[in-house]
């Protein structure tokens, strides 16, 4: 009996969303430009001075990491990148790396392109 294939987290292949500007800064980390919308953020902007922008820096992990984020690979594949170049300061490596890429995507600043079912848009 034939039943749905169940999706493997490893297999998604993550890039980053076109919405969000990344820069480098001078430590060469990556930088995630978030621009601060809402009324809240209006007023805060308004009577606080809070900034329109806020920049979010990847660690030397994080950068690493996004610099492979292009949509060719998967996270399984990230993986064995990041055991290559970090080796045992990376473990436990799966379950970092798959709540890494859960908190990137859960702030919309990643998309899986191949996810199944309903194909993610950015």
């Amino acid at each position: 009996m034939a039943g749905k294939q169940k999706e493997n987290y490893l297999d998604y292949i993550p890039r980053p969303n076109v919405l969000f500007e990344t820069s480098r800064n001078r430590d060469g980390h990556i930088e995630v430009k978030i621009h601060n919308k809402g009324i809240i953020n209006k007023i805060a902007q308004a009577l606080f001075r809070k900034p329109k922008y806020s920049y979010i820096e990847l660690d030397d992990f994080g950068t690493f990491v996004w610099d492979y984020m292009d949509g060719k690979h998967s996270i399984f594949e990230i993986g064995a990148l990041v055991k290559e170049r970090f080796g045992d300061k990376a473990e436990p490596l799966y379950p970092r790396l798959a709540q890494y890429m859960k908190s990137l995507h859960d702030n919309h600043f990643i998309v899986y392109e191949n996810k199944i079912g309903k194909r993610e848009k950015s």
